[in-house]
């Protein structure tokens, strides 16, 4: 018994390090905790959360069975990367973790966890979405055949409706990730070029940072 468990130690430890030598920018591994932070690209400037963020954790959690804890640092950057990787954490039964800055579709991440913590001097930024008129109007070009938009007006009515739809579906989630309703609405207040910073109590009262809750729990891999 102690040969074949000197054996799996002699196994895991080359792969442990492997790993950390072959992971991808913006990811790096600390024991069981997989850091993810969008805090600064190769050139010094703020990178975002990407699609191809969401491909490379995908593959590293495949590889790396180890990790329970997805710990955070970034401003944010695509929705749908966003919901993405929050769907990773939930799949893989992660906690989530934040050191630094946690904002815009970050949160969506960071709620994904099954317990939620915040280092000291750390904070959660929420605000609006937004799509930049430049995005809109490219959009509405490479899509109006395949819609049939005859007139940006039925392109209109149909960002109206598909907003609603999408701030629906984004309250629903945080409702059903433990946040209070009431707290959830809330997030909306503040305008896309701003931020909302809660203070740490506020955000336990609300059920943002906490515990895992009881129920069904993480099931070993």
């Amino acid at each position: 018994m102690l040969r074949l468990t000197i054996a799996f130690l002699c196994l895991a430890l080359p792969l442990s390090a492997a790993a950390r030598e072959t992971l991808p920018q913006k990811f790096s591994l600390q024991g069981q905790t997989l850091v993810y932070d969008t805090g600064t690209d190769v050139e010094g400037e703020q990178a975002e959360i990407t699609d191809e963020d969401a491909e490379k954790l995908k593959e590293i959690l495949a590889q790396t069975p180890q990790i329970t804890e997805l710990q955070l640092n970034s401003i944010g950057g695509s929705v749908f990367a966003g919901e993405e990787i929050a769907a990773l954490v939930l799949d893989y039964g992660l906690d989530t973790l934040i050191d630094g800055e946690c904002i815009s579709a970050c949160v969506d991440v960071f709620l994904a966890g099954n317990r939620r913590r915040m280092t000291l001097g750390s904070r959660i930024g929420f605000h609006q979405r937004n799509w930049p008129a430049q995005a809109v109007h490219e959009y509405y070009r490479s899509e109006r055949k395949a819609q049939r938009w005859s007139t940006p007006f039925e392109f209109g009515s149909w960002i109206y409706e598909d907003t609603q739809r999408e701030i629906y579906d984004h309250l629903s989630y945080m409702v059903a990730r433990g946040v209070d309703p009431a707290f959830a609405i809330e997030t909306l207040r503040t305008g896309p070029d701003g931020e909302w910073y809660p203070s740490r109590l506020r955000l336990i009262a609300a059920g943002v940072l906490r515990e895992v809750l009881p129920g069904p729990q993480r099931q070993p891999r």
